[in-house]
């Protein structure tokens, strides 16, 4: 069986610009056949609208919507238009985090109350409203991808808050597994991919030394494309990983196996 979305309607969030993660998911989804709605975080000069729009006009989206996860208005009316137009969902791809500049680098210990909550508001708990609102439109067999890093599991320098979050939604991971799995056969995943110069990549302290040592260290001495974690994420959208449910799975060039 060769990998085949034709036919499946699935929800890509997260895309900023052509080096977002989100981005090379979004391409090879399309690529696989797949029909796509895409959201954008809209700013008050819609700049940020008409970037995603003229990004991913090629791939033709029948949904190109708003969406703020700090917004449980602007949740709702996602959904309640993907209820309308599309009536089912068959994908959901979570590709939301955000913390501040200053906490990404220097102590953890320094992570303010306002930060801490943020960061995890948007990174980690974002994903269960956005299953919750998905869950009565959700087809038989539907997915669920979210993005998560290394540093959910080990303590890399500079990454501070926004690892406790990844290490929260690799936990959310497991519980909405459990939660959406047993009436409809949804699974819920996670890639925890290597570091890639990336807008939200940027704000971390030290992100160049990051890739470099990842480049150095990795077996496959070098990191990893959007495209590679896009191919991995129509994998766990398809019909092909059926028996997969609740995991992360690392696209890093083999990095998280070492020992240093």
């Amino acid at each position: 069986m060769l990998l085949d979305l034709s036919g499946k309607k699935i929800l890509v969030t997260g895309i900023a610009n052509n080096r977002s993660i989100a981005w090379g998911i979004a391409q090879q989804l399309k690529a696989a056949g797949a029909e796509l709605g895409i959201t954008y975080l809209a700013d008050e000069r819609g700049r940020s609208e008409g970037k995603v729009r003229d990004l991913t006009a090629p791939l033709e989206p029948s949904l190109f919507l708003p969406l703020n996860v700090q917004d449980s208005n602007q949740i709702e009316e996602v959904f309640a238009v993907i209820a309308q137009q599309w009536g089912q969902l068959d994908g959901l791809v979570h590709c939301l985090a955000f913390a501040g500049k200053e906490e990404l680098v220097g102590d953890y210990s320094a992570t303010s109350a306002e930060g801490f909550a943020r960061a995890l508001e948007i990174s980690a708990y974002s994903l269960a409203p956005l299953c919750h609102h998905a869950k009565p439109l959700f087809s038989d067999g539907a997915g669920v991808v979210t993005l998560t890093y290394l540093g959910a599991d080990r303590a890399i320098p500079n990454y501070n808050v926004m690892g406790v979050a990844k290490a929260a939604l690799e936990a959310s991971v497991r519980y909405l597994s459990a939660e959406l799995g047993p009436d409809k056969q949804v699974r819920v995943n996670a890639i925890s991919a290597g570091p890639i110069r990336t807008l939200a990549s940027s704000a971390i302290g030290g992100i160049l030394e990051m890739i470099h040592n990842v480049e150095e260290k990795a077996p496959l001495r070098r990191t990893v494309t959007q495209i590679e974690v896009g191919n991995t994420a129509a994998f766990l959208l398809s019909d092909l990983s059926s028996g997969i449910s609740g995991q992360t799975l690392y696209v890093d060039a083999g990095y998280c196996i070492n020992g240093m």
